[in-house]
Formats: C-alpha cells, structure tokens, sequence
C-alpha cells in the first residue's frame, strides 16, 4: 500500500531515499512510453553510425522519472500536483547500477505548497542528477493499493521458456529422428540433445544427414545414426525403434508428414491406439496467463463428431501434462448459438454435454463458442454467455483444418505467438513440425514431447525435480 503525508503532517527537514536498479526493460519501457529510440539508450541495438562503447545509458530523462516516483509514492505520496521542477545532469546511468533517489522537504510554503530538494545518485556516491521541485501535498490521508496497477509484457515468449526449462529437469528422452537431412530439422534435434532433452537416434540417408552436419558445423559422432536408402524405409525404422524399446518419441525430420504417417498408423506394426491420431498445437501468445492450444489444424481434414471426441481428449491430455488443470476447453465455430445449418455448432453442443456425462475426461468443455468469446473475458460479457470457459479457454477446438490452419496463422504472424507441434494419440507422442520451422520450434516441440511422455507413464504433470525424488522413492 501506497501511503501519503498531508500538508499538515510534513516537517522541514523530512527526507524519503529509495533505491532502484536500471535493468534493460526500464530502458525498453522508456522508449515505448516517450518515444525516444535514439540507439544510445537501447539494449542490442546496431544503428549505423552509432558507437556505443561502453553499453547503453539511460536516458537523462528517465532518472528523472525516479525523482517524480518517490515524490509521488512517498513524500508527499499519493494525491500530490507537481507544479515545478528543476534538474541539472552530472553523469550517464548504466544497466545495473543502483540509484538512491533522495527527497528533502526545504520549506513550506502558503497555499499546500512544499519546497523540496530532489537529487539521484549512484551507491556510490556519484551524483546523477540534483535540482528542487515544488510539490502542492494533499490535505487528506490516502492509501492506494499499487498491486491494483496492470503489468507490463516484456519478455515476450516466456510460457515456452518455462516448458523447456522444466523439461530439461527430466531425464534425456530417448527419440528416433526421421531423415534429419537439412539445416533446420538436424540444427533442432542436435539443440534438443544440447539441452538435454532428447537423446537422438538419427534414420536416414547417411550422406545428406552428414552434409547437413557439415553445413551447421554440428559434431554428429555423438549419436547413432542408422542408414537408411530412402525417407520410407527412414520413417518405418524409426517406428520398429519403439517396438523395440529403444525409444520413447519419433520425430519427423525433412520429410513430408504423410511419409512418416504412414508407417505410424499401420495395422501391423504401427504405433495405433484406440484413440484417433490428432495434431495439437501449443502456442506461447504474448499476453496470454497460459499458453494457447489449438487442434486439430494439421492432421485431420473434416473431422466427424467421434474424431472431434478423440481429438478434444488428446489436447485436454497434452495441456494437463504441461500442468494446465483443468483446462478449459473452448468448442469453436462460427457463433455462440447451436444453429442446424452449421454442423458445427451441433458437434460442440453434443461434445460438450458428453464431458459434462464422463466421455470426455480431465477437462471443463463448452461450446460452440466463436473465436472472440472463446479468447476475450468482455466479449463473452458482451454477448451475455455465463460461462467459467467463455472467455478463458486455453484449449481451442477447431471444427476443420482449414479454420484450425488460420487460427494458428493469424496468431502467428499477427499476434507473435510462438508454436510447438506433438502429434497424439499413438503409443508414443510423435515431434510433428513444419519443414520450415525453426530450430527454437523443434526445441519446444522436443520439451513438449518429454513432458508428455512423463504424463503418459505416470498419469501427472511433472512439476520439477521434486517430483523425481518422490518418484525414486
């Protein structure tokens, strides 16, 4: 709680110092909030033209942003009017360093008015900035909860930041790695290995996975590779590697899906279950308290209402393993209201009465609900639906793969999201990523996998190292 001092209450000589540190998002926050970019002053940044020798400074004015929040948190506090302020600037404030921040009431003046002497130092004396500002105090006692002020994103993508660093707690899942042959797909299973969330068995042609190493500079000796003519014969090797019990996860190197598929959903051989393969993608969207899963928009095309149940289970299984409990789960379509002219609305009223029954398990399920009040808390107030999904859901269903193919696009390259890719539903989780995906989407994707690999054998979340513990004793 933020408390003041009235007018009446303030003695001549009453002195608040506060300290603060200049980290590289007040710098980043400056500039957004006043718009000064100038280079000097930001982090990371190449300008032509622009020397910065010693790093980035704050900008002069920013110190004096710290003046203005003791005069208004402390002394006076809260409900004080600036009417005057004079500074002059000694030395440059670098990423790091700790600020005092003094004020020191002069004098009292008629009208509430206070003198008071304002200055920023470094902890060690050096002097920042100095000057004297006049301040009108308030008459009447204050207290203002700081709590109630909303937060600032800065560290844009941290859901997935989280998920690998709780992945790399469990022990490297042992993972075959389907023609790993080009820059990306080899670049991300050897990063995956690095941070020690797989272990890498490479299936494929032995020449183009070398040449891919050598044009990365990746030391593959490492690992075991198995030679194999041809991506058909790569992908039925890595699937022989589980019934072998070898590994515990394929992944699907510079192929296209449907060659890897194949070998997986086979009657004899394959890695089927008596659930329905589905696609989930988990999406970091700045903003978001968690990340965002939407299925399925790579692997089943027109999905029937028994498809829509297996695929609402997979992605309640894959959110509950990254420690979402329970997950809401949003039934999309094209409006809130079942309407027999959109088969879709239908499916989402049938899916969600079917978990409210126990066939759908682990979950909270509604629909149909359209995108904007599956997503946003006001626009379900809007429309009126009392829902404890509307507006929170962090499991989207999709009704087809194209609306599913945009969603994840639109939030993507409009909103910033990051994406991560696991196919489920077969006997082990399956590392499905686009040919195009970077190296950072191979890594999430590979921490996905081990956290619901630990999901499948224990029927939990892993929740750090504690639970190994527990689990070894």
């Amino acid at each position: 709680m933020a408390t003041n001092r009235t007018y009446d209450q303030i003695q001549v000589g009453d002195s608040v110092t506060r300290s603060r540190i200049c980290t590289a998002n007040d710098l980043y926050v400056f500039a957004h909030a006043s718009g000064n970019i100038n280079p000097l002053h930001l982090p990371n940044a190449q300008w032509e033209g622009i020397e910065k020798k010693d790093g980035p400074s704050a900008p002069f004015m920013w110190g004096a942003t710290l003046i203005s929040a003791v005069v208004g948190n402390y002394l006076p506090g809260p409900g004080c009017v600036y009417r005057d302020q004079t500074l002059s600037f000694h030395n440059k404030v670098k990423v790091d360093q700790v600020l005092d921040v003094t004020v020191t009431v002069l004098e009292k003046l008629p009208n509430n008015i206070i003198r008071l002497a304002t200055s920023v130092k470094v902890d060690d004396g050096t002097l920042v900035a100095e000057g004297e500002a006049q301040v009108e105090a308030p008459t009447k006692s204050i207290s203002y909860d700081a709590e109630e002020l909303p937060g600032l994103l800065m560290k844009r993508h941290q859901h997935f930041d989280r998920l690998v660093a709780t992945a790399s707690q469990l022990p490297a899942i042992p993972t075959s790695v389907v023609c790993p042959d080009d820059a990306n797909s080899l670049g991300g299973a050897v990063m995956a290995a690095q941070a020690g969330l797989i272990i890498p068995i490479l299936c494929g042609p032995e020449k183009r996975i070398q040449a891919a190493a050598d044009k990365i500079g990746a030391d593959i000796s490492g690992y075991e590779l198995i030679d194999t003519p041809d991506e058909g014969s790569a992908a039925a090797k890595a699937v022989a590697l589980v019934h072998e019990g070898r590994v515990r996860s394929v992944m699907k190197g510079h192929l296209h899906t449907d060659d890897l598929l194949r070998h997986v959903v086979k009657r004899e051989g394959g890695l089927r279950t008596k659930r329905r393969l589905s696609h989930a993608f988990v999406m970091d969207v700045p903003g978001r308290e968690t990340p965002l899963i939407v299925s399925d928009a790579a692997i089943n095309i027109a999905p029937d209402l028994m498809s829509k149940v297996d695929i609402t289970q997979n992605a309640i299984d894959v959110a509950r393993s990254i420690g979402i409990q329970p997950p809401k789960v949003g039934i999309l379509s094209a409006l809130e209201t079942v309407n027999p002219a959109i088969p879709s609305t239908i499916d989402a009223a049938v899916l969600s009465k079917m978990a409210d029954r126990g066939q759908i398990k682990g979950g909270i399920v509604d629909g149909p609900l359209a995108m904007d009040n599956a997503i946003d808390l006001e626009a379900a107030r809007t429309k009126g639906i009392e829902s404890v999904v509307a507006g929170r859901a962090e499991v989207l269903i999709v009704p087809n793969l194209e609306a599913g193919n945009m969603v994840v696009k639109e939030l993507t390259f409009l909103a910033h999201a990051e994406t991560a890719g696991l196919v489920t539903g077969a006997r082990v989780p399956i590392i499905l990523t686009s040919r195009a995906d970077n190296d950072r989407a191979r890594l999430v994707s590979c921490a996905l996998a081990s956290m619901y690999d630990y999901y499948l054998r224990t029927g939990e979340a892993f929740n750090g190292e504690q639970d190994l513990a527990e689990a070894a004793e």
